[in-house]
């Protein structure tokens, strides 16, 4: 066990892309006292390969500039045992395992761990027990850890089954009130895509105007990830998405999303509306933009004849909620961005208010429907429909998903039960 005199240790299965940035994310948090970052293997030839990896990164520079911008301050870091896998950074003690891949064999008990964030990407079905050979969430539980946070949707491979009662999935800002310390002990901070997305569509569910949503629509335009491939590559037996093996570095990659599934058990009301969703990747590194397409029931100006839903309302909207109940989370931005703008930037979603556009139409609707579905009319009526297009940026890396999975991390260990 490493020497803390707190019990505030954060452990990290996977030191991937989320997990190293999750990683860096705490240390400026200073929530945690010390981490134990489970690599599941050797890294390099030796352990200072290891430590460097996690000090560097080629889309946010140096773990330095992260922390201190570009002041010239450096971190401290010192190897305190090579053997054991142990340093520190600015006197914050870290420890690196390399055994265990299987969560069960991680001894976070032995570690002091009661937390740990599960960053692989592959333990995401809570239905499949601790005792599994090729690896379960609750292997982490059934190895000491009290809360396990998995940084991916839920996605459960037998259907026949339901989730399981001592789960849930929580976007901070947006339900993490509902977290129970006494139910759940093993959440999922779902995904970038619909961390972004649950932040652009709660203002406009909590406001009366826009709250009626007739259907709605989005696309990301998402940067890479390491589940795409540098160069074409054959695709694997039974694969269904062949463009995912085509490089990309040379390609616009049409995909799919789950955001939109996700966002029903975030946010509960959209399952009454016909929501749909996809994706585009691009050779981006990271930052990535949500087109929003919502049809709204609207009405008219009883003075004016004009639409009540405008591309102004919308917008004020936002503003709204930039500066109440979401400041700090949403942000709105009158300014003409890119996404290298968006880079690094610590909000859930950036609303691109100068992209936002409205059109008001009229939705016939016949009186002999409505008498066929015992209405009575003597009339044709023309039922006015405001079709709204917004965008909003996020980095679906560390700005964005990392920072709110950081908060949702933080908001648990004060609650640990």
């Amino acid at each position: 066990m490493m020497n803390f005199q707190s019990k505030k240790i954060l452990g990290i299965n996977g030191v991937g892309r989320i997990g190293k940035l999750t990683f860096w994310n705490q240390l400026n948090q200073k929530h945690f006292d010390g981490f134990v970052l489970n690599a599941g293997r050797k890294v390099g030839k030796k352990f200072e390969d290891m430590v460097d990896y996690l000090l560097k990164d080629s889309t946010y520079g140096s773990l330095d500039i992260f922390l201190y911008g570009y002041t010239g301050k450096t971190c401290k870091v010192e190897i305190i045992n090579n053997e054991e896998g142990i340093f520190e950074i600015n006197g914050v003690q870290v420890k690196v395992l390399s055994e265990a891949r299987n969560p069960r064999d991680i001894n976070w008990a032995k570690e002091g761990v009661q937390l740990v964030i599960d960053c692989t990407g592959k333990n995401i079905d809570p239905t499949v027990p601790a005792d599994d050979p090729k690896g379960s969430v609750r292997g982490h539980l059934e190895a000491g850890a009290k809360k396990v946070i998995v940084s991916a949707p839920f996605k459960i491979k037998d259907k026949s089954l339901k989730m399981p009662t001592d789960c849930g999935m929580f976007v901070y800002g947006i339900n993490h009130m509902k977290y129970n310390p006494d139910a759940h002990h093993i959440v999922s901070a779902a995904s970038c895509t619909t961390t972004g997305l649950a932040h652009m569509i709660k203002p406009l569910l909590e406001t009366r105007e826009t709250a009626e949503i007739v259907t709605a629509s989005m696309s990301t335009v998402h940067a890479a990830t390491n589940n795409q491939n540098i160069l074409d590559a054959m695709p694997k037996e039974g694969q269904s998405d062949l463009r995912k093996n085509r490089s990309f570095m040379n390609n616009i990659i049409p995909t799919t999303t789950g955001a939109a599934i996700a966002l029903e058990e975030i946010l509960p009301e959209i399952k009454q509306i016909g929501f749909m969703a996809d994706s585009v990747r691009v050779p981006i590194s990271t930052a990535s933009l949500i087109t929003l397409n919502v049809t709204f029931n609207t009405k008219l100006c009883e003075e004016t004849g004009e639409p009540v839903i405008s591309r102004n309302f919308i917008n004020n909207v936002f503003k709204k909620a930039a500066d109440g109940a979401q400041k700090d989370m949403l942000v709105f931005s009158e300014k003409q961005n890119v996404s290298s703008d968006i880079v690094g930037y610590r909000g859930a979603i950036v609303i691109e208010g100068v992209e936002t556009h409205t059109r008001t139409g009229f939705m016939p609707v016949y009186a002999k429907t409505l008498k066929e579905h015992g209405i009575q009319c003597s009339q044709d009526i023309n039922i006015p429909v405001t079709q709204a297009k917004i965008f909003g940026w996020y980095d679906n890396e560390l700005g964005s998903y990392v920072n709110f999975l950081g908060k949702l991390a933080v908001y648990i260990d004060k609650n640990m039960a």
